[in-house]
């Protein structure tokens, strides 16, 4: 599911509203939250995510993409190469 970050909380939590208008606490996994290349991705309100929420509780899940600002058009899935220079 796709979202917008709302809020940044303390370790390492984010609340992300979602499509759907529903409200889910998140933390930065995969890509988003990987070390590339000794650069530390963060995540800010207002940038749109993809969130991959847990089977077991669906309040809770794990940001895996952060749509890539600069350079091509938001909204596009991105790796760690993708999001490095932003």
């Amino acid at each position: 599911m796709t979202g917008k970050v709302v809020d940044q909380l303390p370790n390492g939590l984010y609340r992300v509203r979602l499509e759907n208008q529903h409200e889910v606490l998140a933390h930065a996994g995969g890509a988003a939250g990987a070390k590339s290349a000794g650069n530390f991705v963060r995540l800010s309100a207002g940038d749109r995510v993809e969130v991959e929420l847990s089977p077991l509780d669906p309040t809770r899940g794990r940001i895996r993409y952060r749509a890539n600002i600069a350079g091509s058009a938001a909204g596009t899935k991105s790796g760690a190469a993708g999001i490095e220079g932003s």
